[in-house]
């Protein structure tokens, strides 16, 4: 069976362990009024067991494995301080007599209805969260055993419908061989900590714990999103040759860690990491990242009962700035709004949050929220070499209020003499039609530009990316996709404005070439994982087979013709040590496997 969402390339191979998450059946029941407030006790004392438990966990995994990856325990630890999951669940008690279980399910399902038209994938997964911490509440209540992933006593893979923080921080890494469940997608939580913790994945599988049972033997092949259940003989000789050669072929390729990207006939470009947290630095380096193309800071914001702190934001992009030693990192602002729920700024309602008070948006109307943010970065920039970059760009006046607002900033820590890098690059985004446009004009405002790829094809095509029924029209190839990407990249030439590409698109080999192609890009920033293979890839091609190429499909008329096109002309460019490559197979005809995954077959 397969599945769209690769977390970790490589292959694991053991037999199967079913992780029981089942949920509770809750079934409503009437009480009296006398029994009310014997109700609301119970409700209260499994909140506070399940706080207990995860402080428990915390504690442990905090002298096992350090602080590094706490950061998710820490969110749920506060959703179960949430005043308003307290008080909404009391209420309903009080108000309709009901079981405290009856009364905590319909508060979640409050909840879960504000992520219901969430258009972001990694807000929307935070729906997950909620789930799970409540229904940890829920199985405190009735008395349910939660199995412990630290209780393993031999090397299994996980099998279950998703994993919690607490499942993932306290497993024995070295008994879990890979995992594979119902649920989650790569900006899920179970999705970052397989990739953090490098153990091979295929998450949303959607049906595996039905289908696996215990004892089975299975294959787990997290470079093309793979789940062989009971293999036979020669599937498993097969797939162990492969797992073989990936453990040699990603060996040889991180020895290429320090080589710089650069075609054979010396035309440079710099690859960036993508990161969603600040301990990702560290595998960023590992996987050879020059530097931090994208941090997104989301995660301050998310699943808190208040607002991060001045304090918060400077630690935490100190953090990244004395890590990244050799290169820049840069910093997006706040790219969340009224599809995306944080403390102290819910929703209003609104009919379409994609394009409603959103991003720059956002800041522009919290002043207060930028202004925090803002002075973090600015004195983290004093330890590291920092740039910043504002999300959602879609005018000049944005931009120039953006750029006001930092400059009070500035003007501000000068006065109480707080030592920061006063010349700071800051950056736009640019991921809306409009912005594309008047690329021209941005560029007196901006120092540098950022593609966002995968909210630009969205907007251009007027689909929504996670959207089951029109994910099929999300089409990186589409002739308009491509006219901008070059538009975008020919104004920006022309006022020395460099540009980097920081979306999907830059994880691929033949969207690279392309991209490559229409010349001016200074870096592309991706999947850490993704680094040695674009790093290869653009060693063992030619700068002017990729302009031929990017020139050539630019004349082209449809999606059909540029990847006949590409279908005939990519294999004769594509290295020729790549083994087995087909390009047929490729990300560019709408498979999710990846390109990597050609070379072990």
């Amino acid at each position: 069976m397969k599945e769209d969402s690769t977390l970790s390339p490589g292959i694991a191979i053991g037999r199967v362990y079913i992780l029981d998450r089942t949920k509770p059946c809750i079934l409503r029941h009437s009480i009296q009024d006398s029994h009310i407030e014997d109700e609301i006790q119970r409700f209260k004392e499994a909140l506070s067991k399940s706080k207990a438990q995860l402080k428990e966990i915390r504690e442990k995994a905090k002298k096992d494995i350090g602080s590094k990856h706490l950061y998710m325990l820490d969110a749920h630890i506060m959703m179960l301080k949430d005043a308003t999951l307290s008080e909404n669940t009391i209420s309903i008690i009080r108000e309709q007599k009901v079981n405290a279980e009856w009364a905590l399910k319909e508060s979640m399902e409050g909840f879960l209805k504000k992520f219901e038209r969430i258009s972001d994938e990694y807000i929307s997964s935070r729906k997950k969260d909620i789930e799970q911490v409540i229904y940890r509440v829920l199985r405190n209540m009735i008395g349910h055993h939660e199995e412990s992933l630290a209780d393993l006593e031999e090397p299994v893979i996980i099998i279950a419908h998703d994993l919690t923080p607490s499942d993932t921080i306290q497993m024995k890494r070295e008994k879990v061989l890979g995992f594979a469940t119902d649920a989650g997608g790569k900006t899920s939580h179970t999705g970052i900590m397989a990739s953090a913790f490098e153990i091979p994945a295929v998450v949303g599988l959607k049906n595996i714990t039905e289908r696996a049972k215990n004892g089975d033997s299975i294959i787990v092949d997290g470079i093309d999103g793979s789940v062989i259940l009971s293999p036979d003989n020669e599937t498993f000789q097969i797939f162990l040759k492969k797992q073989q050669r990936f453990k040699y072929y990603e060996k040889e390729m991180l020895k290429t860690r320090d080589l710089q990207a650069v075609t054979k006939d010396g035309q440079r470009v710099r690859l960036l990491s993508n990161i969603e947290y600040s301990d990702e630095v560290d595998l960023a380096i590992r996987y050879g990242a020059e530097g931090i193309g994208l941090y997104r800071t989301e995660y301050l914001y998310i699943n808190k009962d208040s607002l991060p702190g001045e304090e918060e934001h400077f630690l935490d992009y100190k953090k990244v700035a004395t890590r990244m030693k050799s290169g820049y990192s840069i910093i997006r602002t706040l790219d969340l709004g009224g599809d995306k729920f944080i403390s102290e700024t819910k929703s209003d309602g609104e009919g379409n949050p994609a394009l409603g008070l959103r991003g720059i948006r956002l800041c522009l109307n919290r002043i207060d929220i930028f202004k925090t943010q803002l002075r973090g970065i600015l004195r983290a920039s004093h330890y590291g070499r920092l740039k910043l970059m504002y999300p959602m760009i879609s005018g000049i006046d944005e931009l120039k209020e953006a750029n006001r607002v930092l400059q009070e900033v500035k003007d501000e820590l000068k006065l109480k003499g707080i030592p920061f890098d006063h010349e700071i690059e800051v950056g736009a985004m640019i991921e809306t039609p409009s912005a594309s446009v008047i690329v021209d004009l941005l560029s007196d405002e901006a120092d540098f530009f950022s593609i966002g790829t995968n909210d630009l094809i969205q907007y251009t095509l007027a689909i929504d990316r996670i959207n089951e029924q029109v994910a099929y029209l999300y089409q990186p190839l589409h002739p308009s996709v491509l006219r901008i990407l070059k538009g975008i990249i020919s104004s920006a030439g022309k006022k020395g404005v460099p540009v980097s590409i920081c979306g999907m698109m830059g994880g691929d080999p033949v969207h690279t070439l392309l991209l490559l192609g229409m010349g001016n890009i200074e870096s592309i920033s991706m999947d850490p994982h993704s680094i040695p293979k674009i790093k290869k890839f653009i060693r063992q091609i030619l700068y002017k087979d990729a302009v031929r190429i990017a020139d050539e499909v630019l004349s082209l008329r449809s999606i059909d013709e540029i990847k006949r096109y590409l279908s005939e002309e990519i294999p004769k460019i594509y290295p020729e040590d790549i083994e087995g490559h087909d390009v047929n197979r490729s990300a560019f005809l709408n498979r999710k496997e990846e390109v990597i995954a050609e070379q072990y077959v």
